[in-house]
């Protein structure tokens, strides 16, 4: 059973960090979060700030565009932050190790559009939009059907 979609805005990018901070601290290996958006949405900031959240010490968290996938080894558990973007065939999504890694560690994928059938209905949709009239400002959409993830946002909103 699908719950019904959760809508939060995000005044700030500090917000943002926030909210992002709150939800890592729930998060273990297998849990699955499907970043969308546009470029510019604000994704990537959400995912750094959750990484550096985990970290036992923060470090610098580079985007994955170029390398597709960045891991890090946090408290929680491995984290594997992946941009798809630049791929063109699911069959790349596999040769990733990606599949894999959805069992064993915290994955934050973004353009998961790209995952296609391998897409995992145990995920945690969060869209990213945003609002037209300032910069600053995100609506994030969040949508699941795995009840695991209700707890999960009670504890971060």
């Amino acid at each position: 059973m699908t719950a019904p979609p959760l809508s939060i805005t995000l005044n700030s990018p500090e917000e943002t960090a926030l909210f992002a901070t709150r939800l890592g601290a729930a998060l273990r290996p297998g849990d699955i979060l499907l970043l969308e958006g546009d470029i510019g949405s604000g994704k990537t900031h959400f995912a750094r700030s959750l990484i550096q959240s985990l970290m036992a010490i923060p470090e610098d968290v580079p985007s994955p565009t170029f390398t597709l996938v960045q891991a890090y080894d946090t408290e929680s558990g491995e984290i594997w932050h992946c941009d798809l973007y630049r791929l063109s065939a699911v069959e790349e999504v596999e040769e990733l190790g990606l599949i894999d890694a959805f069992d064993t560690a915290i994955c934050l994928v973004e353009w998961p559009d790209k995952l296609g059938p391998l897409t995992p209905e145990s995920a945690l949709k969060m869209t990213f939009e945003t609002d037209p009239n300032t910069m600053e400002t995100r609506q994030l959409t969040l949508s699941w059907s795995n009840p695991v993830w209700t707890p999960k946002l009670e504890i971060a909103a």
